[in-house]
């Protein structure tokens, strides 16, 4: 006898096996826990079977969910694709675009783009994951993807925008107290703010020549809109773009003996989508201004 089940309840249960918990799952579809529990229930009574049990950490997988699992990514992953498909042939620019950005991009950045998007395009809604993980396009996490990095996933279009440069900055008050660092070994006597699992600042001062470990910033933290934040408070010297360091009132750009590197600009879209004229119309205007950027600081 075939058994029937209901898509959403499918997704659902990826979700939970993925997360290892209902509110993790939650999270994960921006739906809600008790929905979540409503759809692992109907998905064992349609099977006939348990799928997850408690354990001290959250939910496992039983030995039937375990076994099902890879059959229902496949599955998953197949019915998105369809739906990648579908929305790479619609004709129209209405609609809504979801694009995933990192926190400081999101916060400094996007926010002057997004707006002069929707007064080009008021049908297209936008929906903004700020988040410093990659995002999964195929998954449909998001339509597009900021990155300051090349992405190297499968199946997807990218295109290299821009590059921005990046500059050292230190608040006035910060200033006032301990001066400013001329040179690359004055950091020495400084206090730096860095990151705190991330080893991108420490590779960076030990390519310039500065052989630091993580005992070496007083503050870590690897959200970079708050080391931003204490940057401007008077913590501790640190870095930004410098568009967004240089629109600072309460911090001056440094010039110290060292050169800093550029972050290069990636937008990326799943290759499906690449026919869509919703996702080529936002490609294109974020690809178009943040290139205007760039320049601006040229």
């Amino acid at each position: 006898m075939t058994v029937s089940f209901d898509w959403t309840h499918l997704r659902s249960f990826t979700a939970v096996a993925d997360c290892g918990s209902l509110s993790g799952a939650a999270r994960e579809l921006a739906s809600s826990q008790p929905t979540v529990g409503r759809h692992i229930q109907a998905l064992e009574a349609d099977l006939g079977a348990r799928l997850f049990e408690r354990t001290g950490s959250g939910l496992g997988l039983t030995p039937t969910g375990a076994e099902l699992l890879e059959q229902a990514r496949l599955m998953r992953d197949a019915a998105t694709r369809v739906s990648l498909i579908a929305e790479g042939r619609s004709e129209t620019v209405a609609g809504t675009i979801r694009i995933t950005a990192s926190e400081i991009a999101a916060t400094y950045i996007l926010p002057s783009i997004l707006t002069a998007l929707r007064h080009a395009e008021p049908e297209i809604d936008v929906e903004l994951v700020a988040s410093d993980r990659s995002e999964n396009l195929l998954q449909r996490e998001a339509d597009i993807a900021v990155r300051m990095y090349r992405p190297t996933q499968a199946d997807v279009i990218t295109r290299k925008v821009c590059d921005l440069d990046i500059g050292m900055y230190a608040a006035h008050s910060y200033i006032e107290k301990r001066g400013r660092p001329a040179s690359l070994a004055d950091f020495a006597h400084h206090d730096v703010i860095g990151y705190d699992r991330s080893d991108l600042i420490i590779k960076g001062f030990q390519a310039a020549g500065l052989d630091v470990t993580r005992a070496f910033f007083p503050f870590r933290c690897d959200n970079q809109v708050v080391c931003w934040r204490m940057v401007a408070a008077g913590y501790g010297v640190g870095f930004n773009q410098t568009h967004i360091g240089d629109a600072e009132p309460a911090v001056e750009r440094l010039q110290v003996d060292a050169a800093l590197p550029a972050f290069p600009v990636w937008l990326t879209a799943h290759s499906e989508l690449k026919t869509s004229p919703r996702v080529r119309r936002v490609f294109d205007f974020l690809a178009e201004r943040l290139g205007e950027l760039a320049r601006e600081r040229d």
